[in-house]
């Protein structure tokens, strides 16, 4: 999937990721897509619940090896 900046969350706890994910969407354009790698186990049900209340949309989220990539267009 295209994106337009990634962040590395690997070893950044829950609420830290969060904090950083929305530093990183402040710096992007509306429709613009940020790209996320984290190693939180709890990471997939943060980033769903983040979009719903943020707006933001959720494109797309995958798992491998511990690790989750998710993608997140901004509104």
């Amino acid at each position: 999937m295209n994106f337009d900046r990634e962040l590395d969350g690997r070893n950044l706890k829950c609420f830290m990721l969060t904090l950083a994910v929305k530093k990183e969407l402040t710096q992007l354009a509306s429709g613009k897509v940020l790209k996320i790698v984290a190693n939180s186990p709890d990471a997939g049900s943060e980033f769903n619940a983040y979009a719903k209340q943020t707006g933001n949309e959720l494109l797309a989220s995958t798992a491998a090896n511990d690790e989750h990539t998710f993608f997140i267009r901004k509104k």
